[in-house]
């Protein structure tokens, strides 16, 4: 995909899955809501996670996006090899967490939804993922010739 193709793609999907190397060594998987700022992705999570404690040990993910999984013709999504920094800057969380409930609720910035966000920024951080390496893909373009 393009990079206008991933943007209107990253727009239209919801839920990306982040890898980050637990302490066992093995991938730990978990799924998160995120906003777009160009090609990098901003997620906000509880900063005592699991995967807040993989990432100050070794600030590498990779992520993935999906869609068309009822079809092998319709298959495309993105692995995003990513440099991942992990900011606790208060007004940084606010402003993350009322731009997620914009996309995913649908609310704008109202003085109760506001106040929501910021009693639950105070235990959350933002993941601003950047990605160093982009691998995509979409069947549809393939013209049933796979």
């Amino acid at each position: 995909m393009s990079e206008e193709e991933l943007a209107r793609f990253f727009d239209e999907e919801r839920v990306l899955t982040c890898a980050t190397i637990g302490p066992n060594g093995r991938p730990h998987l978990m799924p998160l809501w995120y906003v777009r700022d160009g090609l990098t992705l901003l997620a906000w999570t509880y900063g005592a996670s699991q995967k807040v404690k993989n990432l100050e040990r070794d600030g590498r993910a990779t992520v993935q996006i999906e869609a068309g999984r009822d079809r092998y013709g319709e298959l495309r999504g993105a692995m995003l090899e990513c440099d991942v920094a992990v900011e606790r800057d208060p007004e940084r969380i606010v402003a993350e967490g009322l731009r997620l409930m914009q996309r995913y609720a649908g609310e704008d910035a109202s003085p109760e939804g506001r106040e929501r966000v910021a009693k639950q920024a105070k235990k959350r951080v933002v993941l601003r993922f950047t990605p160093t390496r982009i691998v995509s893909w979409d069947h549809r373009k393939l013209g049933g010739a796979y």
